[in-house]
């Protein structure tokens, strides 16, 4: 690892974890965080939990897993460029979809209806709730115990009701504080990667075409840039040319951007970054040309038809499965259904356990519940 700047985290002054434990051998505070988080089940079931494109689909098409460690790859370089810590915004980029409905946006905006008398649900809270307490892993606690600055940077955006029910990790919310830059990075980075590569599943499933996003100025620039370098590119190659130089400028700007803004500001350690305005950003530009690309995702790639269509198949299938399991519990699983009846709030546990679902669990689910025919175990 480079050597850190002073205004990073540094993993000998964390705040800590919530249940104190003996500082790790051969490694890092941050680096044992990112480790657990990678051993964790929720982690593993990210392999089936959709993107875009419901898993069965296609078997080349993103889901939340390799998301996440595109994110995760793209937030470690710039990390090393602006001399950050590399494992705790690895280790943020890793975790902050882990929990993630089935089924992407759609299963969370399902879940959250259910579930707005009591509480709202919100996947962000709900990777915080993965970490803190129902990843069973340890004799010693439930969660994975993970130190103040990753929970941090999981946390990206919070309602002042939830922020003052969190203690310390939700401060920054009443005080219009910042996260540290490896928590801002993260954030980011998870922009750059899910606009650039919806961009490319969009074009592998024919519902926008090379011709379409040649009309996008963000891509039109590198489409022509590609094509002046090879003449004779088409296909998945010109996409996937056209593609990585669009990350790339999207790394080169936010980075130059960004020591730009920590020159202005001079922050001395992590703590003016928290006091200082947002300092990771993408220059005005960028930040134009990011709008652009989103506006045209969401016409034509998030609510084209096909789409949409299965985005109703997932939201039946989360408010049918969360109508059932509420009306009678004793159709939970055993772990889940103790729980309820040992005086656990019976709807949040329904939530856990929805949540917790991969795509095609929930949907054989439904199927078990539903369905005339024998479904098999």
């Amino acid at each position: 690892m480079t050597e850190l700047a002073p205004y990073a985290a540094h993993p000998e002054s964390s705040r800590g974890r919530q249940i104190p434990e003996a500082a790790p051998e051969g490694r890092s505070e941050f680096q044992r965080d990112r480790d657990r988080i990678i051993h964790s089940s929720a982690f593993r079931r990210l392999e089936y939990k959709t993107q875009v494109f419901v898993n069965h689909e296609g078997d080349l098409f993103r889901t939340r897993l390799t998301h996440s460690i595109e994110v995760a790859q793209i937030a470690r370089s710039i990390a090393r460029s602006l001399k950050l810590h590399e494992d705790l915004t690895e280790a943020i980029s890793l975790a902050h979809d882990l929990g993630h409905t089935p089924f992407g946006h759609a299963g969370q905006d399902a879940l959250n209806e259910c579930m707005k008398e009591h509480g709202g649900f919100e996947h962000n809270l709900q990777s915080l709730r993965v970490v803190d307490l129902l990843e069973e892993r340890y004799g010693a606690f439930d969660g994975l115990n993970l130190t103040f600055e990753t929970r941090e940077g999981i946390l990206k955006h919070c309602s002042r009701k939830n922020a003052a029910e969190l203690g310390t990790l939700g401060e920054r919310f009443l005080r219009g504080e910042q996260p540290g830059l490896e928590a801002q990075l993260a954030n980011l980075a998870d922009e750059i990667a899910y606009n650039n590569h919806d961009v490319d599943d969009g074009l592998r499933s024919g519902l926008i075409t090379i011709e379409q996003i040649s009309g996008i100025p963000i891509i039109s620039r590198h489409i022509a840039c590609a094509r002046a370098d090879y003449p004779e590119l088409s296909g998945r190659r010109l996409i996937h040319e056209t593609i990585r130089r669009m990350i790339n400028s999207q790394i080169i700007d936010l980075t130059r951007e960004t020591l730009n803004n920590i020159g202005k500001h001079s922050p001395r350690d992590i703590e003016d970054i928290r006091k200082s305005p947002r300092i990771l950003s993408f220059s005005p530009e960028m930040q134009q040309a990011q709008l652009e690309l989103k506006q045209f995702l969401r016409n034509h790639l998030y609510q084209h038809y096909k789409v949409t269509r299965m985005s109703a198949k997932a939201k039946r299938i989360i408010t049918d499965l969360f109508q059932a399991f509420t009306s009678d519990i004793r159709m939970l699983p055993s772990q889940f259904r103790e729980k309820a009846e040992s005086g656990g709030d019976a709807m949040r546990i329904t939530a856990d356990y929805i949540a917790g679902m991969t795509d095609r669990y929930a949907i054989r689910e439904h199927r078990r519940l539903f369905a005339v025919e024998e479904i098999p175990s």
